[in-house]
């Protein structure tokens, strides 16, 4: 025990590493298909680790942790966040501004119910509202009280505690309720509407697959007989399925397929489109040629796109296609994927700036249309290291300023900064895509790397506090919890199908994206039988990250006793 004691105080990083290596193996575990997530096994493990002796981690440490997954979140959230400032998805961040609101004064209730301390409180909110930023704007802004160190020490521990056993406890109440409880309240069928949105999203139609995604696209060859004298417009028209004649060689000359062009007896042209559109081009063209040299030469191409273009935010496929015209002929759209989630796609579907598109298409066609709807991303991309590092000290000056309400100082600290600064980096590098690139794998290593070891050192520090408070009032706690997880929801539940009118299976999405747990959209897609959930979960996540980690300074401001 005194080899352990030594290595504690000689080298807690060892520690450090070690409680974030077995919570994250243990947060892979899943029980039926269900785990409880990694933030919270290291929180725990970190917990049970610091009964071994006094752990004590240098404060900056803490800091560039914090500060680099808050910022990275940021990053992400940005784009969304405030393309999310418009009418088209007004009723989804309203949504977001609910359940926060809600969340928020059931907690000052309990706290002023119970007499909870400012650390408490917090950590009440940050585990029933599962956002674990809340510890970090909360911990900022109680550090900013110049309190003393054992007082501060023991309200960090609190916070600690409060997280520990409210967000396990958090997270699987919102797994449970938006794909069973939400549908109740709006008594609705989740499976049934999701098949009529489908049926929506197609136009009208039956929900075909093959109608809802370009699954097989191609190029083919034809020589021009019974197309001869028709305009390449009229032949388009009549092939269908956005088919478009990418080549046209008349007498071994290339010439520019232009709409109003008429065809020639003899041309060589060269279709692309739909596997099943063009095999049928052949009574409308003539004969198919084996034109190994033609085809050759048009270059193809599958390129992913993120979506930046804030005029296209909250359109419809059909509107995005009429707005960039001719930008759009020749391009395919294979998949659209909303937060690593396939989206259902047709003609009325909703895309949001932050959405990826997989584009189909030779690469001229393909680079005209990227340039009008973002920029493709590029796997080898590096992240920018000098973008990032001025942008979080520029969160982290901004977060030194503070203003009074009544006798405490309320300041949104280094989290608070570094989030506001990651939004505006976020949204700068979707205007000046040339700078700031942050890579997604390095989006997320810097956030799990950040959260993970910022949630291990206030384990580790705070172990002994953080168990003798969970013993004193972990009961208390855990109803508080129930209350605080679920009757934000439920309000919002009740807002968003009778208030806002939105669709109730958008409106499930949109839950589990304003609790940031995007995880119930897998349960939510699964009882629904259909990806259509999906629908509803950007907006309300990127608004949901911002509202719920500014509660932190707030929750302190209205709680702390002085």
């Amino acid at each position: 025990m005194d080899t352990v004691r030594w290595i504690i105080t000689t080298a807690p990083e060892i520690f450090l590493l070690l409680a974030m290596a077995l919570g994250t193996l243990l947060g892979r575990i899943k029980i039926r298909g269900f785990s409880i997530g990694t933030t919270a096994c290291i929180l725990i493990v970190a917990v049970l680790i610091g009964q071994l002796g006094q752990f004590t981690f240098p404060p900056i440490l803490r800091a560039i942790l914090f500060s680099l997954f808050v910022f990275t979140i940021g990053y992400r959230s940005g784009p969304e966040f405030f393309a999310s400032l418009s009418f088209r998805t007004l009723t989804q961040v309203a949504l977001a501004l609910v359940i926060g609101a809600t969340g928020l004064v059931l907690v000052l209730v309990f706290a002023s119910a119970f007499k909870l301390d400012a650390g408490t409180a917090a950590g009440l909110t940050a585990g029933a509202l599962t956002q674990s930023s809340v510890i970090g704007t909360a911990s900022g802004a109680l550090a900013q009280l110049g309190l003393p160190s054992d007082v501060l020490k023991q309200q960090e521990a609190n916070i600690a505690a409060g997280y520990a056993v409210t967000y396990v406890l958090g997270y699987i109440l919102t797994l449970l309720f938006v794909p069973f409880a939400a549908p109740r309240l709006m008594r609705i069928d989740l499976k049934a509407e999701a098949k009529k949105l489908e049926a929506e999203l197609a136009g009208g139609a039956p929900p075909k697959t093959e109608n809802l995604s370009y699954r097989k696209f191609q190029a083919r060859a034809y020589r021009v007989s019974a197309g001869a004298g028709r305009t390449v417009a009229a032949i388009e028209a009549e092939i269908g399925s956005r088919t478009v004649v990418e080549r046209i060689v008349r007498g071994g000359a290339d010439i520019k397929p232009l709409h109003d062009l008429m065809l020639e007896a003899g041309d060589d042209i060269v279709i692309a489109g739909p596997t099943a559109a063009i095999v049928a081009a052949k009574p409308i063209l003539g004969a198919e040629i084996d034109a190994g040299e033609l085809l050759r030469n048009l270059p193809g191409n599958v390129i992913e796109v993120l979506v930046e273009n804030r005029e296209l935010h909250g359109r419809s496929l059909r509107d995005i296609v009429e707005r960039l015209g001719d930008n759009a002929r020749g391009v395919f759209l294979r998949a659209l994927t909303r937060m690593g989630r396939e989206v259902p796609l047709g003609p009325d579907t909703r895309v949001y700036i932050g959405d990826v598109m997989t584009l189909v298409g030779s690469t001229g066609n393909i680079a005209r249309a990227t340039a009008r709807v973002g920029h493709a991303l590029n796997t080898s991309d590096r992240t920018d290291i000098a973008f990032l590092a001025v942008g979080i000290a520029a969160g982290l000056l901004a977060g030194l300023a503070s203003f009074k309400v009544g006798t405490v100082a309320l300041t949104l600290g280094g989290g608070g900064g570094a989030l506001i600064a990651g939004l505006v980096c976020g949204w700068l590098r979707t205007r000046r895509p040339g700078i700031g690139a942050m890579p997604p794998a390095a989006q997320q290593t810097l956030s799990d790397l950040g959260l993970g070891g910022f949630i291990a050192a206030v384990g580790l520090g705070n172990g002994l506090a953080a168990w003798s408070a969970i013993q004193t009032q972990g009961l208390l706690l855990v109803g508080m919890g129930i209350v605080v997880t679920l009757v934000p929801m439920t309000v919002g539940t009740l807002v968003a199908y009778h208030l806002l009118r939105m669709n109730p299976v958008v409106t499930c999405g949109a839950l589990a994206g304003a609790m940031t747990v995007d995880a119930a959209v897998t349960g939510a897609c699964d009882v629904a039988q259909s990806q259509t959930p999906v629908l509803g979960v950007a907006v309300p996540y990127a608004v949901g990250n911002v509202v719920l980690t500014v509660l932190g300074p707030i929750v302190v401001a209205a709680t702390f006793m002085g």
